[in-house]
């Protein structure tokens, strides 16, 4: 049996559960408390980052990897390209995703989870010290997320800037391509990288970010509504509503 270990709210995990349910894969996503999970992650796969999936008793760490893994494993619906040439488009536009969901990370944290109740709880989880002290450790996540991100009002001015520039160049991708997806004239890796790393902000329905499970701040709507009016914030849309059939719960066990 698979094991996707996950945090809920991450979009890096989102892209790797996207993987699965798209390859038809059978899986369980499993919850990590952030922080403590280093001493997991650690102990299986040397890394200290989710998500982390057990294929079987193969440990692959890093969604690109997990991508990778489940192609060279499971050729059905494949999302990376035999041509070279466009394998490495692909794994060009899926960098360039991962960079933007760096950004987005920050962003999200600063101007969306760390602020909302809701969320911090989804973070803490539904079992586990943190839980059972959950009147503690509520406020010392908070503190410990805003620090190791250096979370304040002008870097998330500077991240916002730094979004719009590489939505900017997806856009411009997206024309260029003129299929209806950013490579091929079908799904792939690139697509799923970066329509998850997008979702957060446009607060994608059927996601962790969407507006009733997050109330978004005035800043995070202004971004939201200069994206949804590009082509690629329909784009986002589209991909999700037509491509995004989960078959497992995001919130996890």
């Amino acid at each position: 049996m698979r094991t996707l270990y996950q945090f809920p709210l991450s979009h890096f995990c989102e892209k790797a559960r996207w993987v699965l349910d798209h390859k038809e894969l059978d899986y369980v996503a499993h919850n990590l408390t952030p922080g403590i999970h280093r001493f997991f992650t650690q102990r299986k796969a040397s890394v200290n980052t989710l998500p982390l999936l057990n294929d079987c008793g193969h440990w692959i760490a890093d969604s690109t990897k997990i991508t990778i893994h489940l192609d060279q494993c499971y050729p059905e619906n494949n999302l990376v390209h035999h041509n070279p040439t466009i394998n490495r488009h692909i794994l060009e536009m899926n960098d360039l995703a991962n960079e933007l969901g760096n950004y987005v990370r920050r962003w999200v944290l600063g101007g969306i989870i760390l602020p909302n109740s809701h969320s911090i709880d989804i973070l803490i989880g539904e079992k586990g010290y943190l839980k059972k002290f959950k009147k503690y450790s509520k406020p010392m996540l908070s503190l410990v997320l805003r620090k190791h991100f250096q979370l304040n009002t002008h870097d998330l001015n500077e991240i916002e800037a730094h979004i719009l520039n590489i939505i900017n160049i997806f856009n411009q991708q997206l024309l260029k391509t003129n299929t209806g997806y950013m490579v091929q004239d079908y799904l792939t890796l690139a697509d799923i990288a970066i329509c998850s790393m997008v979702a957060p902000i446009l607060n994608v329905e059927g996601t962790p970010w969407e507006v009733e499970q997050l109330q978004s701040n005035e800043e995070s709507n202004i971004l939201k509504n200069k994206i949804l009016t590009l082509p690629l914030g329909e784009y986002v849309n589209h991909i999700y509503k037509n491509q995004r059939n989960a078959r497992v719960d995001w919130r996890g066990i």
